[in-house]
């Protein structure tokens, strides 16, 4: 059986729900939030998985302190795992960006976040999760799952970048909050891994 992970984005944010740009900005669950991470901790813990890797931004490593609780497993925290840094629009409501930034606006929603000022691109996002992919799955023996608690953008670059498809972010929609992606690593080439799964979600969350 090939290696696993099971990319979990995290549970809804006050800015989630204002429709607020966070990138790095350190955030917390909302209440509904944490619901939704109590509802898809038993349910991940269901995928059995013997690892547990978490962005150390707030709303990741709380959603994943609820798989840690249902499945028992210490989380690894990694800031390779945040979400895109969106620099200088860190913190702005989505209506205000589009209200005064149109161009630019229209250009981040289509997936160009090179014209934003100090974001990161999905090229620079892609070399970090590149990076720390490999690691996660040497921790793991054959045929063993990952719990990768993350970011909607960041997720949706993983399964771009892990899979060798083109780094268009629009291929993908974001996750849902405590929506889910599952890779499994190709028998046939190793380097990359195979998108089975994309949009689950615990059916209380």
């Amino acid at each position: 059986m090939s290696r696993r992970l099971v990319w979990l984005r995290h549970g809804q944010t006050a800015w989630n729900l204002a429709r607020r740009v966070q990138g790095h900005t350190d955030i917390e669950l909302d209440d509904a939030g944490h619901e939704q991470a109590a509802a898809a901790g038993s349910w991940v813990a269901g995928f059995g998985a013997s690892q547990l890797w978490s962005s150390d931004l707030a709303r990741a490593r709380q959603t994943a302190a609820y798989v840690a609780k249902e499945s028992g497993l210490d989380v690894v925290g990694d800031e390779r795992l945040r979400e895109f840094d969106l620099g200088e629009r860190s913190g702005i409501f989505l209506d205000d960006y589009q209200e005064r930034f149109a161009e630019e606006y229209a250009a981040f929603q289509g997936g160009d976040f090179s014209v934003v000022p100090g974001a990161e691109t999905p090229e620079v996002v892609a070399v970090r999760l590149r990076g720390v992919a490999p690691e996660i799955l040497a921790a793991l023996g054959q045929g063993e799952t990952a719990v990768v608690v993350s970011h909607g953008t960041a997720i949706r670059t993983a399964v771009l970048a892990l899979t060798g498809m083109p780094l268009d972010l629009n291929q993908l929609r974001v996750l849902p909050n405590c929506g889910v992606a599952v890779l499994e690593q190709r028998a046939d080439d190793p380097a990359l891994m195979r998108l089975v799964a994309y949009g689950l979600r615990a059916p209380n969350a």
